[in-house]
C-alpha cells in the first residue's frame, strides 16, 4: 500500500531526450529546477500550489501499485545502469543532478526505434512517502510525450484578454516509474506507468530502458494463478470435458469466489473447493506445470491473497452467457437456476428460475 499524503517534492531535474534514430538531440539542464523561485516569479509566497501540481501529475497516474525490481540480462541486477544511478542519488543526496544527466544519457542511447517519441523527462527525488505504513523516500522518473495548446485568459484594468500557450497537461503522464529505497539488496521496489504506446516496439520503457521484472509477492503470485484458473477453465477444460457452458461460467465464479473470501491461498484447498472432481484436478495440474513451464512462471503453492489483484483480475472473469446476438445472461450464483433444452421444433432455450423480480 502506497501512500503520497504527506509526500514532499524535494528535488527536481529537467532534460529534453529526443530520438536518436530520427535526428533528434538530447538536451540537458545545468543544475536542478528551484521549485521556490518559480512560487515567487508566480507572486506565491510559498511554493504549495506548484508542489500540489507536480505531485498529481507524477503520482496520480500511480493506481495500479504493481510492484517490479530491477534486472539485467544475466539477472544480475546490480549490472543494471539505472538501479546504480538511483543507489548513487540514495547514498549521496548531492549527486542528484549528476545522475539525473545519467539517466536522461541513457534513455537517449536506447531510444532508436523510429516510433519512439520525444519528450521531457521529469527526475525527481521524493520523501515522506508511506509504502506498506513505513515511511521511505522514492525516485521518479517521468517522461512527458505530448504537448499541447491551452487557451489563456486575463483581466487587465477592467477588460479581458485572450491569448494561447503551449504547455503539458497535468492529467496525462505518459511514461513514469518510482523507485523507492526498499530492498536495494534484491534490486529495489518499483512501480511504473507506460500510457502512450502499447505495442511491442515501444516497450522499450520497461523492458529496455528500466529493465524491469515482476517481483515474487502476493500481488504476482495472486495475479498469476488467476490467470492460469481462468485460461484452463476457459480453454482445457472444455476441450477434455462434455461440460455446457454454465459449467465453465460456474467454475470461473467458483475460482474468483475462492478468492475473494479467503486470505490465504492454499492450491490443494483451491482445488478440492473449486474442480471437486479427480479427473479435473488431475488435468488442471498438468495444465497449470505446462503454463508455468512456458510462461517461466515462479508461483508458491501457498501465498497471501492480494485483494487489489482479485478485484482487477476478476474483471477478465466473464460471467456472461451469449445467446445469439438477442439476448446477454449474467450467472453469478448458483447454476442449478439454469436450465438447458430443446424444444420440439429443434429451438434451443434456456430456462431460468427465480424467486422475486426487482
Amino acid at each position: 500500500m502506497i501512500d503520497y499524503t504527506n509526500c514532499i517534492l524535494k528535488k527536481i531535474s529537467l532534460h529534453h531526450v529526443g530520438n536518436k534514430t530520427n535526428g533528434e538531440t538530447l538536451h540537458t539542464s545545468k543544475s536542478t529546477i528551484d521549485l521556490s523561485a518559480v512560487a515567487v516569479a508566480k507572486a506565491d509566497s510559498t511554493d504549495d500550489k506548484l508542489q500540489t501540481l507536480l505531485k498529481h501529475f507524477f503520482l496520480s497516474p500511480f493506481t495500479n501499485q504493481e510492484f517490479h525490481s530491477f534486472t539485467f540480462t544475466n539477472e544480475d541486477f546490480s549490472l543494471n545502469p539505472v538501479y546504480n544511478f538511483a543507489v548513487d542519488i540514495f547514498e549521496n543526496a548531492r549527486k542528484f543532478h549528476g545522475n539525473t544527466v545519467n539517466i536522461a544519457k541513457h534513455l537517449y542511447e536506447l531510444s532508436i526505434h523510429p516510433q519512439i517519441k520525444s519528450g521531457d523527462l521529469f527526475v525527481t527525488h521524493l520523501t515522506n512517502l508511506s509504502l506498506d505504513n513505513e515511511e521511505t523516500e522514492a525516485l521518479g522518473i517521468f517522461k512527458s510525450e505530448n504537448r499541447q495548446d491551452f487557451i489563456k485568459t486575463a483581466n487587465e484594468e477592467g477588460d479581458f484578454s485572450i491569448d494561447y500557450e503551449d504547455g503539458i497537461n497535468i492529467e496525462k503522464l505518459d511514461k513514469g516509474c518510482l523507485i523507492f529505497n526498499v530492498e536495494q539488496e534484491n534490486g529495489f521496489k518499483v512501480c511504473i506507468v507506460d500510457r502512450a504506446n502499447r505495442s511491442s516496439e515501444a516497450q522499450f520503457w520497461k523492458d529496455d530502458f528500466l529493465m524491469l521484472k515482476p517481483m515474487s509477492d502476493a500481488y504476482h503470485h495472486t495475479k498469476n494463478f488467476l490467470n492460469i484458473a481462468k485460461n484452463y477453465v476457459s480453454k482445457q477444460f472444455a476441450e477434455e470435458f462434455d461440460i455446457t457452458k454454465t459449467d465453465q461460467i460456474d467454475l470461473l465464479n467458483k475460482s474468483v469466489e475462492y478468492f475473494k473470501s479467503n486470505e490465504s491461498f492454499d492450491k490443494k484447498k483451491f482445488e478440492k473447493e473449486v474442480f471437486q472432481d479427480a479427473n479435473v484436478i488431475k488435468s488442471f495440474r498438468n495444465y497449470d506445470e505446462t503454463y508455468r513451464e512456458d510462461h517461466h512462471l515462479e508461483i508458491e503453492d501457498a501465498f497471501e491473497i492480494s485483494a487489489q489483484a482479485v478485484k482487477k483480475q476478476s474483471r477478465i472473469f466473464k460471467s456472461v452467457l451469449k445467446l445469439d446476438k438477442n439476448f446477454h445472461i449474467y450467472i453469478h450464483g448458483d447454476k442449478e437456476l439454469i436450465e438447458q433444452g430443446v424444444d420440439k421444433d429443434g429451438r434451443k432455450f434456456y430456462k431460468i428460475y427465480y424467486k422475486e423480480e426487482k
